[in-house]
């Protein structure tokens, strides 16, 4: 499966390209989508779902997945993210792709372990999984990245719940390296 991951922002968005076959993840494309500071606001969202769309038609994911918005103190700023949500998921509803979103914790635990982490764990872990030697990148591409490789673990890997470490072993055996 191709994934296109998007962590939404009227600044700057970030975008992530992966791919995800038989366990294994391959860095295909991640950059920013920048309109320009001095656009209106109608004018930055036209340019971040033209921009988007392109990705769509060069690419061809099979999956879209988005970062949902978390509250922070600012409305504004949270309205804002949200309209960039909102186009998001117009131009995969207007692709036939089927978003999927995560919160910024479950994309932290998935990629580093821990919902916790800072950005540069992130960015850290990142680059370890795709193999990157990339020296900068910026956080909203990161970000893309793993919310990208945190559909791809949570689609790929069908996972039993169990109670216990225990149960979780004897239900999951090609998941645990002895």
């Amino acid at each position: 499966m191709t994934i296109l991951g998007i962590d939404p922002g009227t600044r700057l968005t970030g975008y992530g390209i992966v791919a995800y076959d038989n366990n294994e993840l391959t860095y295909i494309d991640s950059g920013i989508i920048q309109p320009p500071p001095t656009a209106s606001l109608a004018e930055k969202l036209e340019k971040i779902y033209d921009e988007i769309e392109k990705l769509i038609k060069k690419y061809h994911p099979t999956e879209f997945s988005l970062e949902t918005a978390f509250y922070g103190k600012n409305v504004q700023s949270v309205m804002k993210i949200g309209y960039v949500r909102g186009i998001s998921l117009l131009v995969s509803a207007h692709n036939g792709l089927d978003p999927a979103q995560y919160s910024p914790r479950e994309i932290k635990k998935a990629v580093v372990g821990t919902g916790a982490a800072t950005k540069e764990q992130v960015q850290f872990m990142i680059k370890k999984l795709l193999g990157l030697k990339k020296g900068k990148m910026k956080t909203d591409e990161s970000d893309a990245l793993a919310t990208a490789i945190c559909h791809a673990f949570k689609k790929g890997m069908p996972v039993k719940k169990s109670s216990t470490w225990a149960n979780f072993v004897k239900d999951n055996p090609d998941m645990v390296i002895e």
